[in-house]
């Protein structure tokens, strides 16, 4: 008889030790930064579940590795989108293969501006939980189904381009008494005189001006600006736990983008990953391929949790509820 069909929970806590022993020797690795990681709920099956899908994307992260020889053989030699037969994307490099241990869902509408969130069932309870979204562009129905499913939540929203969230916040009043919105945009840098227009703000000043220490959902949409904005973000922290729970963004690799460079682009996915993001959901934006015919596929939605710090996606520790 097989080991774990006979000693199942030998074999659990066994692959977990195999697991961290590979963290503490795996300094090259872009995994190196979070081999220290302790979940607060070790010796849970939250924590055995968690560490070992951290194994499991080990395994995908030397696959990445083998796929960027194949087609490099390095990092600069490798074509995002490639012309000539060649059956592979960018986004082949970076799949999604993080498991969320909680129920993953859709909110909002079923087209493009929904997202797919982890464990709204752990964040709907909290007496007060934070939604940031940045991004706007008058269509709010994720945020308005957030605070629907969450009455605790408040949402904070940025977009320099329109005045106001959408109808779905606007035209009911108790998701807009729990709704803050400022035409501000998301930079790597702070330029908020009253010269500036727009102005702009970095997550952390952002963070720090509203006199918040954690956001549960982040959602980034701003059209490139992506990049430079969350490095920042992750810099500031110097390998400290990120204060959010999870990440939804759509990624932009335009073609007049320095970002659509390869080994720039695999440099800032690895600053995610270093930082403790992991992606557990992807999807290619189709309306975006379907409205402007033969553009590549350089608009993805991601979804991502952070496997760092001590919040409800990643512990059992009970957290202050409505009812409290």
């Amino acid at each position: 008889m097989a080991l774990y069909a006979r000693h199942p929970r030998f074999t659990v806590v066994l692959l977990i030790l195999i697991f961290i022993s590979m963290l503490m020797f795996a300094n090259d690795s872009p995994l190196s930064s979070v081999r220290s990681m302790a979940f607060s709920t070790r010796g849970s099956a939250l924590a055995k579940e968690l560490a070992l899908d951290e194994m499991y994307y080990s395994e995908m992260l030397k696959r990445r590795q083998q796929l960027i020889k194949k087609w490099g053989p390095t990092p600069d030699k490798v074509d995002p989108f490639p012309s000539h037969g060649e059956f592979y994307t960018l986004w082949d490099f970076f799949l999604p293969s993080f498991s969320c241990p909680h129920r993953v869902e859709r909110i909002g509408i079923m087209g493009d501006g929904g997202k797919w969130v982890c464990g709204l069932e752990r964040i709907a309870p909290k007496s007060q939980c934070r939604i940031y979204s940045f991004g706007v562009n008058g269509e709010s129905s994720f945020e308005a189904d957030l605070m629907k499913a969450a009455p605790g939540c408040q949402v904070y929203g940025y977009d320099f381009s329109v005045g106001s969230f959408g109808p779905e916040i606007e035209e009911d009043n108790d998701l807009k008494s729990r709704s803050h919105f400022f035409s501000y945009a998301l930079g790597h840098e702070d330029k908020h005189t009253a010269a500036d227009n727009p102005k702009v703000y970095t997550l952390r000043t952002l963070m720090e001006k509203n006199g918040h220490d954690f956001i549960d959902i982040l959602k980034v949409d701003i059209e490139g600006n992506e990049f430079d904005s969350l490095s920042t973000f992750i810099d500031s922290f110097h390998g400290e736990p990120l204060p959010f729970g999870q990440l939804q963004i759509e990624i932009h690799v335009f073609p007049s983008s320095a970002w659509s460079e390869f080994p720039k682009f695999l440099g800032w996915w690895e600053k995610l990953e270093a930082a403790g993001l992991r992606p557990f959901f992807s999807e290619p934006n189709l309306v975006y391929m379907n409205l402007v015919r033969g553009v590549r596929p350089d608009l993805v939605e991601y979804s991502f949790i952070n496997i760092l710090g001590d919040h409800e996606l990643v512990s059992n520790r009970p957290s202050p509820s409505l009812s409290h």
